[in-house]
């Protein structure tokens, strides 16, 4: 075969070696915050499960949350977000952390935060442009959703610090399960 027959055969057999293109999801713009929201979600749930109940009282200096401390902080946090993003009425970001001391009932707020945030990150995009009040302002519950992927990952970025600190390799950088 010569070398231009050849690419040509190759040229005409590469579509049927392609991928088919990846439809785009029914709400790009609620699914992207879904995605950014997801990761962080995973890592934090991961970390709370893997940090021994003696440790959830650790924290680093005096003036920070403990580990525990920030576990319910972030559950009572997503619960007060994600409660604006749906439109309800939702309770006060400090009300797990000041009221749940156990690593098994903070492990449970935090699923069940988890749990009502999928709602809020199943809106549809038309749903999400509407506004709702966050810390009395306006703002779109897309925006809500966004604050609230975006302050899971900075307390992920703590939770990394407090396990380094006590020896322990973080979920985001262990082996992919």
């Amino acid at each position: 075969m010569t070398r231009t027959a050849l690419l040509f055969s190759m040229l005409l057999a590469a579509p049927a070696f392609a991928q088919a293109p990846k439809s785009a999801p029914a709400n790009p713009a609620v699914s992207t915050m879904k995605d950014l929201w997801a990761g962080a979600r995973d890592y934090i749930v991961r970390a709370a499960e893997q940090m021994p109940e003696a440790d959830y009282a650790y924290r680093p200096t005096p003036d920070v949350r403990s580990f525990g401390q920030l576990i319910g902080h972030i559950a009572g946090a997503q619960n007060m977000m994600c409660a604006a993003a749906l439109g309800e009425k939702g309770g006060n970001e400090d009300d797990i952390e000041k009221s749940k001391t156990t690593k098994a009932e903070l492990i449970d707020a935090l699923r069940k935060s988890n749990e009502y945030c999928a709602r809020a990150y199943a809106l549809s995009d038309a749903e999400a442009q509407r506004t709702t009040k966050l810390f009395g302002q306006d703002m779109t519950r897309l925006y809500v959703l966004g604050m609230n992927a975006t302050h899971d990952n900075e307390h992920y970025g703590n939770i990394v610090t407090y396990m380094r600190m006590k020896g322990m390799v973080p979920p985001s950088s262990q082996p992919r399960r």
